[in-house]
């Protein structure tokens, strides 16, 4: 399975890939040599302690979107990585959680149909799932989460329509354990884009509180814009500094403690 991957040029100007940290390398899954994975139209990097996706980076090309259905297609692990260190069908039986995409399955159908195909069918490699709440990218906020890429594509004069995305789950230490799985109840989003020429890139953190006990119960979704700096202290990464120069979160974004959760999508800086 050969796949082209992330491409760090689609924006026209220089968004290139995270980078681990040396904790983050010591424990992500090697491919040929690289904790990098390519897929087509995404690249992600996967934590083998975790078993999940530390993050994953995508292009989305809103001009040449393709239509697709995904009826058929099965969620299948990668066979270029261990089995064992990837999260399957183990955790998701019989319980409210759901297997959801990380790199929107939407966003990546794109280009000539069999390219767009191709596309859609990688998406479901659980290299690409993480356990979510009856999915928060349909459910949250009315669907803020999801609709993150649609509203900048929608609401920004983006060049050529196309944005590159960044996201994944964090891991934290005391994050509750399930069937063996400590599930993730944080997810951060980075969007990056071209006004005017001017590279731009609006972040994003999604607290998800989750009990789990003998039922899974779901407290409450809330979504921050934050700065990269912010979410670096989460993660076990460091964003490409061209990402940093083109943050959009103001000084009055960074101060966590008076922060408010986005309440629409209106309350965004693009």
């Amino acid at each position: 399975m050969t796949s082209a991957g992330f491409d760090a040029k689609f924006l026209g100007t220089t968004a290139g890939i995270p980078v681990l940290t040396d904790s983050g390398a010591a424990d992500a899954v090697e491919l040929d040599g690289s904790t990098t994975i390519d897929y087509t139209h995404f690249s992600l990097a996967m934590s083998k302690s975790r078993k999940f996706a530390s993050w994953v980076a995508w292009n989305i090309d809103g001009g040449e979107m393709k239509a697709l259905s995904r009826t058929g297609i099965p969620f299948v692990k990668d066979p270029r990585v261990p089995a064992e260190f990837q999260t399957g069908d183990e955790l998701y039986r019989d319980n409210r959680l759901d297997r959801g995409h990380l790199a929107r399955r939407a966003d990546l159908c794109w280009g000539p149909k069999a390219e767009a195909q191709k596309a859609n069918k990688d998406s479901f490699f659980f290299t690409n799932i993480t356990p979510q709440m009856d999915d928060f990218n349909q459910s949250t906020k009315e669907g803020l989460w999801g609709r993150l890429e649609d509203a900048v594509l929608a609401d920004v004069d983006v060049d050529n329509l196309k944005v590159s995305v960044y996201g994944g789950p964090v891991f934290n230490a005391d994050d509750r354990v399930f069937r063996g799985v400590a599930i993730p109840r944080e997810f951060y989003k980075a969007i990056a884009f071209v006004v005017d020429g001017e590279l731009r890139c609006s972040a994003f953190l999604l607290t998800q509180n989750i009990v789990l006990a003998e039922a899974l119960d779901l407290d409450e979704f809330r979504v921050f814009q934050v700065s990269l700096t912010e979410l670096e202290k989460r993660l076990s990464l460091t964003f490409p500094a061209e990402l940093h120069a083109a943050d959009t979160a103001s000084v009055q974004l960074l101060e966590e403690a008076e922060r408010k959760p986005l309440g629409s999508l209106d309350d965004i800086q693009w």
